[in-house]
């Protein structure tokens, strides 16, 4: 459908049986995250807070905002939001790719041809709901999702900004940065945070702005047509525009205004205007963030707040961020379905690649990709494997990875998403010895903590070809259970095998326990069914289901620093190993702790939940 608000969609959801009001009053500390939580775990339906506990700090009379969570909690939900315009979008992104598919079936396209009228952003429209009053920040609902997060975010922005050099809508970049609203030093209502990466669209807008000594004028929009908040977050082809993919997607011309030199969105439920100067920075964060932890406190961006519009019955969409899955999962799953084939016209040779979401995205990738090369190798190798391979590590967000699994599949028959099986077929025929690449002090997630330092850190690529070199162990070899100083031996899936230790107190005694791990495996035959070796905290964790060993493995590891072997080497500045490959996916006191629930506060929603509660029942 073609919803003109937020509400319109709402109810639409709320009719269709996909949410549920809850009338009673909630604190926006920490209960309405708990709520969401535990709503999304169920995979239940949306939610409408119609009684959010005002701030304190708040200067209106009137009722606080609304506020609407788990919009985007399962695929299901989310296809059926945009049911109407789904098939079509994904026909005007496939034409963007192979313009002369449309030449070659016009017919069969011209519908898509038809939705691209709502592509064409609308400037100045007669209604500017938005603009319906103005407020301040200590007005909007300030959820605060996690302890230890430094203060209230915005979880679902839209951050709009334009390039100084090319101003314009059609220039511009809509995208989805993490927004402090109060808490650290920021002075309230006056100043606020935000957090991205220089590489993103915002960085590079400000780069240029900073270079002229000009502030960058920044509208973060939040709310309005769902279609708006998915197309802050989509990879869109390059020369598709954020807002062209925002009126296609909604069914509806993305409509916009300029209110004192400042782009407004006039659908949306709130915007914030600000203005970043260079080199203002204040601290941002903590946050609890999509890997599982949280990210800490570090200098970004400063944005002077210059006005706060809100529409008359503004609601506040929010979502929660933490160890993954989360409602971004499904934001995922639903780009994927989108716009899955366009990393494959991107990088030549690649047939799939996938973003591990149980490993918190960005840490794992697995690719399929060609392997034409190998007629002219005396073995089948990995070879245009690792052409592709530096390609990946090369495309925008996918250079943020650590590790990056890569296969050629023969049969057509292998699949990234069949996790478990894509690592079997890669453990079964990897050549430790020749195809482990590591790439050392590059960048690496800012969010992510596993490094040397923000930003930095390490990547591996495993790239694995041909015919099976061994049979993966589906049983705890007896080598492993004679072992000393590491226990509780426990098979991960075939062919990877989890180990405890002592906790981790330093590289320098790290090097003497790999050593002495490896001294004990050398000789033993049965190593030759194991392909890899976690060290870890709990091995009865990491064993207990696939989605654990995703997340502690590759959130846990620098890949320079934490993998290890058995009877390794180095030759001619190549490393490999004669026996498994080692990764020590303890914690390390450069972590970043891990984002947990609280008890008092489950409890204390329960009571929504118990009979006479708005929630009794509902999952």
């Amino acid at each position: 459908m073609a919803y003109k608000t937020l509400e319109d969609c709402l109810l639409d959801l709320e009719k269709n049986n996909h949410l549920i009001r809850i009338t009673e009053e909630v604190d926006p500390y920490l209960e309405m995250a708990a709520i969401q939580l535990r709503m999304y775990e169920a995979k239940g339906p949306a939610i409408l807070f119609e009684n959010v506990k005002r701030s304190p700090l708040s200067t209106l009379k009137g009722s606080p905002f609304r506020a609407a969570s788990n919009i985007f909690g399962t695929l299901e939900r989310s296809k059926f939001i945009f049911r109407d315009t789904f098939h079509l979008v994904q026909q005007l992104i496939e034409l963007k790719q192979n313009p002369m598919k449309g030449l070659q079936h016009p017919f069969k396209n011209i519908q898509a041809g038809l939705a691209a009228i709502n592509a064409l952003p609308l400037k100045n429209p007669t209604s500017k709901p938005v603009l319906y009053q103005e407020i301040n920040i200590a007005d909007l609902p300030l959820i605060h999702h996690w302890p230890m997060d430094g203060g209230a975010f915005v979880t679902l922005p839209q951050v709009y900004t334009e390039d100084i050099d090319a101003p314009g809508i059609m220039k511009s970049n809509l995208g989805m940065y993490r927004v402090q609203l109060t808490g650290n030093k920021y002075e309230l209502n006056k100043e606020i945070g935000l957090h991205y990466q220089l590489h993103r669209g915002i960085g590079i807008h400000q780069t240029k702005a900073n270079r002229k000594g000009l502030p960058l004028r920044v509208s973060c929009f939040v709310g309005g047509p769902p279609a708006h908040s998915l197309a802050a977050v989509m990879p869109l082809p390059e020369g598709i525009s954020e807002m062209t993919f925002a009126g296609a997607l909604a069914g509806r011309r993305f409509r916009y205004t300029y209110q004192d030199g400042f782009a407004i969105s006039t659908d949306a439920d709130f915007v914030i205007t600000g203005e970043i100067y260079p080199n203002e920075n204040k601290p941002e964060g903590p946050f609890g963030d999509h890997l599982g932890y949280y990210s800490l406190q570090h200098p970004f961006p400063l944005m002077r707040v210059h006005k706060v519009y809100a529409k008359k019955n503004a609601i506040w969409p929010f979502t929660v961020v933490g160890r993954p899955p989360q409602e971004d999962t499904s934001f995922g799953e639903l780009i994927h379905e989108l716009a899955g084939g366009a990393i494959a016209t991107e990088i030549p040779g690649v047939k799939e690649v996938h973003a591990v979401d149980a490993a918190g995205v960005h840490p794992l990738l697995l690719a399929i990709g060609s392997e034409r090369y190998t007629p002219y190798l005396p073995t089948k190798a990995p070879a245009e494997l690792l052409t592709i391979a530096n390609h990946i590590l090369g495309t925008g967000q996918l250079s943020l990875a650590k590790f990056l699994f890569i296969t050629a599949d023969d049969t057509n028959k292998l699949t990234t998403h069949n996790i478990q099986a894509f690592f079997e077929y890669i453990f079964e025929r990897i050549d430790l010895t020749r195809n482990i690449h590591f790439h050392t002090n590059t960048t690496i997630d800012t969010l992510d903590y596993s490094g040397t330092s923000i930003n930095s850190g390490s990547k591996v690529v495993f790239a694995a070809y041909g015919e099976k070199r061994r049979e993966l162990a589906r049983t705890v070899p007896a080598a492993f259970k004679e072992l000393q100083s590491f226990e509780n031996p426990q098979i991960v899936m075939p062919g990877v095998i989890a180990l405890q230790t002592k906790k981790f107190v330093s590289y320098e005694v790290t090097h003497q326990e790999m050593d002495r791990l490896s001294e004990q495996l050398t000789n033993s035959v049965e190593i030759e069914t194991i392909a890899q070796i976690i060290v870890c905290d709990d091995s009865s964790f990491v064993a207990h289901q696939l989605s654990n060993y995703l997340w502690a493995t590759y959130t846990r590891c620098n890949p320079s620093h934490d993998i290890y072997g058995v009877n390794s080497f180095t030759s001619n500045k190549h490393w490999g190993c004669k026996g498994p490959f080692v990764i020590d996916a303890r914690i390390k006191p450069h972590h970043a702790p891990p984002v947990e629930k609280v008890p008092e506060i489950e409890k204390r929603i329960d009571r929504l939940f118990n009979k006479g509660g708005s929630l009794y029942g509902v999952i």
